[in-house]
């Protein structure tokens, strides 16, 4: 998990939680969970299991810090989800992470916690995007963040047409980047001819960005913080102009992003990660925290208008609801179960600033609670005062497990 930005109203002053929540969920195969028991080595035992008995409670997981270390299973994972997985326990990875389509991500977890998983009981940082390409699947954005192309290549199966990276921008127009040298190889093995030419002598046909995505950690931040910054101060998003507005102390915002610039969005707001490193390391947050240091700077303290989802924010626990209700009641049903109210989440964490605070703040419209579980191991240091304090601080996930279960009065016995 990761650790979120301190100040959230500052860096956070608006939300798409309408935008989410009123469009309908993406569709994905599924397919039922009604495989025998995945585990020899399982931890728990349990009574025969009745499918409606189990339909008022589920889960949901981060993954870095809960699941995973370094892309190596955290000891206990796997025997966790795979006792969920085989007694019908409805559960949800929820993580700030991204950078591959869900489908790769899915399949490469699968095979390293030895559970099957689907896209429809998956979301991660930039999942939420795709309710945003009716409004422009034909407009031009920039996706930035992950390796290579591959950010590029999830906005498109998303379903958006036009999308162009900040490498495509260098290789088309070094000039923009004094220092375009240093990544020159890394951006040729990735990038394509842009779809229109970049000439500011000539605006009306001039390359135009409608929209700006960071889907991910961004690689080259000191170029993605330029063309970014260039599009922000532009005029009508098109790359190479300033608009006459900037500056203007009769305009709302001092005329700061009032002239038809591209929309801003964030798909992650933790300053932290856990990595391999013992100490955590500088994630997408970091990122958005330097943008906004050269965004002050250049408009002396101008409001920076940006969207950011990802937890610890509402939008993206609305959304995380809504995969887990319709996951679980194809699973439930499917099975022949009966499906009632959703009447409690536990969310299992490593990160008080993002898992345990978006928990414990949000507001469920169905009146579904969720309880938040902290773990020690990942971004939370055992010993010290979490910044947002969970219902319960426990060793692992499996640990977290154990005690939701005891919390709902499971018969099952752990061994």
């Amino acid at each position: 998990a990761r650790s979120s930005l301190r100040n959230p109203s500052r860096y956070t002053p608006s939300t798409i939680s309408n935008t989410f929540s009123t469009q309908s969920l993406p569709r994905s195969p599924y397919f039922l969970l009604n495989m025998a028991p995945h585990s020899k080595q399982r931890r728990f035992s349990s009574s025969s299991v009745v499918p409606e008995s189990m339909s008022r409670f589920a889960f949901a997981f981060d993954i870095d810090g809960v699941l995973l270390r370094s892309a190596a299973p955290i000891p206990g994972a796997p025997e966790a989800l795979a006792f969920l997985y085989n007694n019908n326990i409805p559960f949800i990875l929820l993580t700030n992470g991204g950078g591959k389509h869900e489908s790769a991500r899915v399949a490469e977890l699968s095979k390293k916690l030895g559970v099957p998983l689907t896209e429809e009981n998956f979301v991660q940082s930039h999942t939420p995007f795709k309710q945003l390409v009716g409004g422009l699947q034909d407009k031009t954005i920039m996706v930035t963040g992950g390796d290579g192309d591959k950010c590029r290549q999830v906005a498109e199966k998303y379903g958006f047409k036009n999308v162009v990276t900040p490498g495509d921008i260098i290789m088309a127009c070094p000039a923009i980047w004094p220092f375009n040298q240093i990544f020159s190889d890394y951006y040729k093995s990735a990038t394509r001819p842009l779809p229109t030419p970049i000439d500011h002598t000539n605006p009306a046909h001039s390359l135009k960005i409608d929209a700006v995505f960071v889907f991910n950690d961004p690689r080259d931040w000191a170029l993605d913080t330029q063309i970014i910054l260039d599009l922000l101060l532009s005029k009508n998003g098109v790359l190479g102009t300033a608009s006459e507005k900037n500056g203007d102390p009769s305009l709302p915002n001092n005329g700061w992003q009032q002239d038809g610039q591209p929309q801003l969005f964030f798909s992650n707001p933790d300053l932290f990660w856990a990595t391999s490193y013992h100490m955590a390391r500088l994630g997408q947050g970091g990122f958005q925290a330097s943008l906004q240091g050269v965004w002050d700077a250049t408009t002396n303290g101008a409001a920076l208008k940006r969207t950011v989802i990802g937890k610890p924010h509402a939008a993206t626990y609305e959304y995380a609801e809504r995969v887990l209700n319709k996951y679980r009641a194809q699973m439930l049903g499917g099975h022949g179960g009966r499906v009632g109210q959703l009447d409690r989440v536990f969310m299992v964490g490593d990160n008080p600033e993002s898992d345990i605070r978006g928990a414990n703040d949000f507001k469920s419209a169905h009146g579904t609670e969720w309880t938040s579980v902290l773990v020690k191991t990942g971004v939370y240091q055992d010993g010290t005062k979490p910044a947002y304090k969970p219902k319960v601080v426990v060793n692992d996930v499996l640990e977290a497990v154990k005690w939701a279960l005891h919390q709902q009065g499971w018969k099952g016995k752990a061994e």
